[in-house]
């Protein structure tokens, strides 16, 4: 089985991440693609107040309703918030590689988008990652996409700069494979920020993110959105 890992804080998780993935799938020919949501990243402070498990339930939800409770090339991994404390990617690759140990043809994937590629150096265990696994670029778009999101952005933490730019990776010297990912003009920040202020965004997301958003009144939503 050919394995991709693709982690993130997904609050919440949006159709871009759910491209991104397929394109993994169709286009890299992997058969299995992990959603590994983060319990406190290292490189941001999160913005709001959804709990770690309620970003996991929301990343499960939408690989349940793909797979209809079957088998599926997307699946929801918990071992970053069953472990607490900060997420390191490193203990991330550890813990995929002992469970799948047996099964993995090859090394797993590694997905990153290019902001986090373009400091990637500054890692935990850069090198060890890159040694362990086979590491994939994603392109992304840029935040804002004309909205406002100044309230809704996470900050950097420690030695890690703003949450997206537009960066050369100049900086990132490790063998890699750049992805030809499509551009959805989306991020989780803009989402957050449209459901605070009464915007549409229904179909930025998955129809069982949808509802459990509202549901669970995520993200300051109203009834009537």
């Amino acid at each position: 089985m050919r394995l991709a890992v693709l982690g993130g804080t997904f609050n919440p998780l949006h159709i871009g991440h759910c491209m991104l993935a397929e394109t993994v799938v169709k286009e890299l020919h992997y058969d299995k693609v992990l959603f590994v949501p983060s319990f406190i990243p290292p490189h941001k402070q999160m913005n709001g107040t959804v709990l770690p498990c309620q970003r996991f339930e929301m990343v499960d939800a939408f690989c349940k309703s793909v797979s209809g409770g079957g088998d599926t090339v997307f699946s929801a991994d918990d071992s970053e918030l069953r472990r607490e404390g900060v997420s390191y990617t490193y203990d991330t690759v550890l813990s995929v590689i002992e469970k799948y140990g047996s099964m993995l043809t090859g090394k797993p994937a590694l997905v990153m988008g290019q902001e986090s590629a373009e400091q990637f150096y500054k890692w935990h265990r850069a090198d060890e990652i890159a040694r362990l696994t086979d590491l994939v670029i994603a392109r992304r778009h840029p935040d804002n996409n004309g909205v406002d999101v100044s309230r809704f952005e996470n900050r950097p933490v420690g030695l890690y700069t703003v949450d997206f730019y537009e960066g050369s990776l100049k900086l990132f010297s490790y063998p890699h494979i750049m992805l030809d990912n499509p551009l959805l003009p989306v991020s989780s920040t803009e989402i957050r920020s449209r459901i605070a202020t009464g915007k549409a965004f229904r179909y930025l997301v998955p129809e069982a993110v949808f509802q459990y958003i509202k549901e669970h009144k995520l993200y300051g939503m109203k009834d009537e959105q």
